[in-house]
């Protein structure tokens, strides 16, 4: 799909549909009703009492034309509050334009976007904003389904009359662009059935990203090659499937000399029985979601081909399948991460800390300043916070705010957890260093106090993406149903800040 800035009035434009944007109780004071309500004959303000439209959020009014205008039909979207009017509530209304289009089968849709007011972050972050949330809402995901596809709009037509702002709002489409490439390679993989996503696939996704980018390169670990850096607690997890693990290291390195050396860890397990510790069938629907920390890391690094951070960003994951059978690991048995501590496993479905000590591990003999990882941790977080915000975890509070920022920006809602030392009493195993589960209270900050004796860096913050990594509601055109790609537009704010 073509979205692209045009400079005049999409008034004058031929086309199919034209969307005005409309807040309560703006009817008697707009410029764009009185021009088009001259046009009407005085007709389209009759109308709007007639169909009670006054502009409160989620109302819709469409009018043909009737050629009084080139356009053919005119759709008017009623935005609720001005005062509550943000970024994320363009993102959204990108989204809601692009679906209706969409439904009622238009090819070429426009918008005046000055007809949107101005919010604080300026031109540039509205557009890419608007323009976000059409690009996410374009995504669906129908490889293995035999019915045709539904015809999708053509184009987009984003209209602006200031030709002088043409560069940053050029910029803001082209960001956009990036974002929502990151982050549909990520739904994707995802979504993918664990039939087709093996750890094979992973390692081969990101073969392909080192292939597409000069900047981007990749060390591939085989199974022997992770029993030679002393992974035994991965290779524990890994034992119970037929599928071999494998660890993954891109790095991307900026065209000038980097100033920072950031690694993001992913967990990649790309499907969770349980192990041994079996999971009831209700819950296995969705476990080809638990590689989603991977996944995401995968997406920002496809998003490189449009934007360039100005620091040095390593990706690692671990990619495990946990299987039950008579190799798998049990309840009980002790194992040995990369950094020599011991591992007390108690349950065998919190296997993905078990991968991520390794990870960890191997990431801090990197000398990074910050160490950032991702995880469809827990189903505590998902309690504690619903499934469309992350939790975060990190005794840095210069990070934490960084974090927060890009979260603002990115419109993926974070909260910071305490990470509570008191709390790691619970983990605190009586025959090895640490056991991989606590008590019953405060399941997120256990498992990220687990994860904190397997880090080495001066900066470390976890990510408990468990709840919005996936959504089966679709409560915003711009999250489809499936995988939402979390964490891609996030991590790229605020490696853009730094």
């Amino acid at each position: 799909m073509d979205l692209n800035i045009q400079f005049g009035q999409a008034l004058e434009q031929k086309g199919q549909m034209l969307f005005v944007p409309l807040f309560s109780g703006d009817i008697d004071t707009n410029a764009r009703v009185s021009t088009i309500d001259e046009l009407f004959d005085g007709q389209l303000r009759k109308e709007f009492k007639r169909s009670l439209f006054t502009g409160k959020k989620e109302q819709e009014l469409s009018i043909p034309t009737m050629g009084r205008l080139p356009v053919s039909r005119i759709v008017f979207l009623g935005l609720g509050s001005k005062k509550k009017f943000d970024l994320d509530a363009l993102r959204r209304l990108g989204g809601r334009m692009y679906k209706l289009a969409k439904q009622r089968k238009v090819r070429h849709a426009m918008i005046q976007f000055e007809d949107l007011p101005e919010v604080t972050e300026g031109k540039k972050e509205a557009v890419q904003a608007f323009s976000e949330g059409i690009l996410l809402a374009t995504y669906s995901f129908v490889h293995f389904q035999s019915k045709k596809k539904r015809k999708e709009p053509k184009a987009v037509h984003l209209f602006y009359t200031d030709k002088r702002s043409r560069i940053s709002l050029e910029r803001g489409i082209q960001q956009a662009t990036g974002f929502a490439n990151g982050v549909s390679f990520a739904r994707e993989l995802v979504n993918t059935p664990p039939s087709h996503m093996s750890p094979k696939a992973m390692r081969e996704a990101a073969e392909i990203l080192a292939k597409e980018h000069k900047q981007i390169k990749v060390k591939v670990f085989e199974q022997d090659r992770l029993e030679r850096m002393g992974m035994q607690a991965t290779l524990a997890v890994a034992k119970g499937s037929e599928a071999p693990p494998f660890g993954v290291h891109l790095v991307y390195t900026p065209n000038k000399k980097a100033k920072k050396r950031v690694v993001l860890v992913g967990k990649a397990v790309t499907f969770d029985s349980g192990g041994l510790s079996l999971k009831p069938a209700e819950g296995m629907k969705t476990m080809k979601i638990d590689m989603g920390g991977a996944a995401s890391i995968l997406g920002l690094f496809k998003a490189f081909s449009w934007f360039q951070p100005a620091v040095e960003v390593h990706g690692i994951f671990l990619a495990v399948e946990n299987m039950p059978s008579g190799k798998a690991y049990r309840p009980g048995d002790i194992v040995r991460a990369k950094n020599g501590k011991t591992i007390e496993v108690l349950n065998t479905d919190a296997e993905g800390r078990v991968t991520l000590a390794d990870a960890l591990s191997y990431a801090s003999t990197l000398k990074p300043d910050i160490i950032i990882d991702l995880a469809t941790l827990t189903g505590a977080c998902v309690g504690a916070l619903g499934e469309e915000i992350a939790g975060l975890m990190t005794s840095d509070d210069k990070l934490a705010d960084k974090l927060l920022q890009a979260s603002a920006l990115s419109g993926e809602p974070l909260w910071r957890l305490p990470l509570f030392s008191a709390y790691a009493s619970a983990i605190q195993s009586k025959v090895a260093d640490v056991k991989n589960i606590g008590g019953r209270g405060a399941g997120a900050i256990t498992a990220a106090l687990f994860l904190e004796h397997f880090v080495d860096a001066p900066s470390w913050a976890h990510l408990d993406i468990a709840g919005p990594v996936y959504t089966e509601k679709e409560s915003r055109p711009d999250l489809p149903y499936g995988a939402t790609g979390y964490g891609v537009r996030l991590l790229a704010r605020y490696l853009q800040a730094l």
